[in-house]
């Protein structure tokens, strides 16, 4: 069977937004019996051989059956499968010595204290052996279509009317997003402007095979995970491609560079510079024992090297701090030396914001008796992120503040899918988009998005459900409803004749291309048939009418075997893979 959108999610974490299954790194071998063999399985066995710790580890190559795809693979630019099993375990031996050495690393789920402290329990992120052919024309549709929906996003935010139309009846019957919005009306109510607004965002898109056409599955507009990790996948390809050009044939240079970690860095810390206080941090908000703290820490190191600070007195009074990015001037009664520094980066859960955080007579928003600049989120777009009122408290006061949000309210209820559904309806991007060619463009990549209020739609989805997807108010991966189950949740919404219809919307399912492929994770490499799905990172930052960054940041591309739907993948794998362009 063919996969379907929003089929990707990964938690390395619980959960950690739109990748890998929750069984990703929950495995029962431990870093100390990790095997490097290229010992090819259909699927992922419940258990795996352990390799004795005084032997070397051995490659062998155990060819095994698999179960072709309704979607047969086209013949792809490079088969993997056919390459030889010695350069197999020379390639597999390069990529995980690579990965360790660079950084390419998640949190072991067998270690308990891998998420609570920074270099325990490492393993290398699960990989694509190499990167999966994609044809340029897309790539380059995606990536034109970035700053477009960054301003789509934008306008919508500022459309309170219509953000809370589009919800009310989602409002009803699902309490998060109830939640959500009652924020979003307390800021209404209290007249709460954000003057400078801020998305780090991701759209994702399959290929659809059977038209060819780039159809989006999702536009995210809270904590997009992996754009630290994603680029170094990208380069760990071009590496090996570069290194082994002569046996495999293939050209690095056609591996697109990545840049979404330093891209999303820059922006971050041009938000900070436009808040306009050097002694104020950037707050990461993350979620408890956070195993993708790596890919964290990738955004924030970078930050921190991208911003070192130089102070130059001009005269008695007048102080300025330059740095590669700015310059600050502060006026000083009586001036004294401050003391050079980088940007501070401090990682806070909800529950630390609630007990630590308070709102000064300005409104600047103080935690642990540091100002907060930026607040980036990488955490609060799930229910499981507020087990209790504390998390909700500490959510309301940083809307309060005068702090930058990425993302605030507005822009977090904006990437729902509620609104996604909306959007596409006739007439309506013309509502928040002036530009007629934006319109067109991003009216090619929609997918087939309706209400169930579409009795029309419904009915086609009941008799041909494998055509359809559900999908709730929900980030994070695990959450969609496929194939039978389809059918079965319509009639039952239609017996039950509730509100709870009003939770959901309905999807066009993609089928993508079927590719070869070599997928390695704990140190092992799986022959499998899989599908893809791009991300293409993008930034957005504007100080009231001054747009100051609108840009395509870099890209993430995932991939899962193909025989499996979201439900399939959390039981199989997904793993971080990168494109090479045809």
């Amino acid at each position: 069977m063919g996969a379907n959108s929003s089929s990707f999610s990964l938690s390395i974490s619980s959960p950690n937004h739109h990748l890998f299954p929750s069984s990703t790194l929950n495995h029962s071998k431990s870093p100390s019996n990790f095997i490097i063999s290229p010992s090819y399985h259909t699927h992922f066995p419940k258990s795996l051989s352990k390799s004795p710790l005084n032997s070397p580890p051995k490659c062998s190559i155990k060819q095994t059956k698999t179960n072709p795809s309704i979607n047969s693979p086209k013949n792809p630019v490079f088969d993997p499968h056919t390459i030889d099993s010695e350069l197999v375990q020379k390639l597999v031996h390069d990529a995980l010595v690579w990965s360790s050495l660079h950084g390419l690393v998640v949190g072991d789920r067998n270690v308990k204290r891998s998420g609570l402290v920074p270099g325990v329990g490492m393993v290398h992120a699960p990989i694509a052996l190499l990167p999966n052919s994609f044809p340029e024309v897309q790539w380059n549709q995606a990536c034109e279509l970035a700053p477009i929906f960054n301003e789509l996003v934008d306008q919508v935010s500022l459309d309170a009317t219509f953000l809370q139309d589009t919800l009310s009846r989602t409002k009803k019957v699902d309490a998060f997003t109830s939640r959500l919005l009652d924020i979003h009306s307390r800021m209404l109510q209290i007249g709460k402007k954000e003057d400078i607004r801020l998305g780090l965002h991701r759209s994702d898109y399959m290929l659809d095979e059977k038209t060819n056409l780039l159809l989006q599955i999702e536009l995210n507009t809270i904590s997009c995970s992996f754009p630290g990790l994603s680029c170094l996948v990208s380069e760990l390809h071009r590496t090996l491609l570069s290194h082994y050009r002569k046996p495999l044939g293939l050209e690095s240079q056609k591996v697109p560079i990545n840049t979404s970690a330093s891209k999303f860095a820059e922006v971050l810390g041009k938000a900070w510079t436009e808040y306009n206080n050097p002694s104020a941090v950037v707050m990461v908000v993350v979620q408890p024992g956070e195993r993708n703290m790596y890919d964290q820490h990738w955004l924030t190191a970078t930050l921190k090297e991208r911003y070192p600070f130089l102070l130059y007195f001009i005269d008695i009074r007048l102080i300025v701090i330059r740095s590669n990015r700015g310059v600050f001037g502060l006026l000083k009664s009586n001036p004294e030396l401050i003391n050079t520094h980088n940007v501070t980066c401090i990682r806070k859960t909800l529950a630390e914001i609630e007990a630590q955080g308070k709102i000064l007579s300005d409104g600047t928003f103080q935690v642990d008796g540091e100002a907060v600049a930026v607040i980036y989120f990488r955490a609060g777009y799930t229910p499981t992120d507020y087990p209790s009122e504390s998390e909700w408290k500490a959510r309301l006061l940083m809307e309060e503040s005068a702090a930058i949000k990425c993302p605030s309210i507005s822009y977090h209820l904006t990437g729902t899918k509620k609104v996604q559904q909306e959007l596409a309806k006739p007439n309506v991007l013309e509502r928040f988009l002036e530009n007629k060619d934006d319109v067109a463009k991003l009216r090619k990549c929609f997918a087939g998005l309706w209400s169930l209020d579409d009795l029309d739609a419904v009915k086609n989805a009941i008799h041909q459900p494998e055509g359809y997807v559900m999908k709730p108010q929900r980030e994070g991966g695990g959450n969609n409803i496929y194939g039978d189950d389809v059918k079965e949740t319509l009639l039952r919404l239609q017996k039950e004749g509730s509100e709870e219809e009003a939770a959901y919307i309905l999807m066009q399912r993609i089928f993508p291309t079927v590719f070869p492929t070599v997928l390695v994770r704990d140190g092992i490499c799986y022959k499998e048939h899989a599908v893809s799905e791009l991300g293409i990172f993008s930034a957005y930052l504007r100080n009231k009418e001054t747009v100051i960054s609108n840009e395509q940041c870099g890209y993430l591309m995932r991939t899962k075997v193909s025989s499996s739907n979201e439900g399939g993948v959390a039981a199989g794998f997904a793993v971080l893979d990168s494109l090479y362009l045809t």
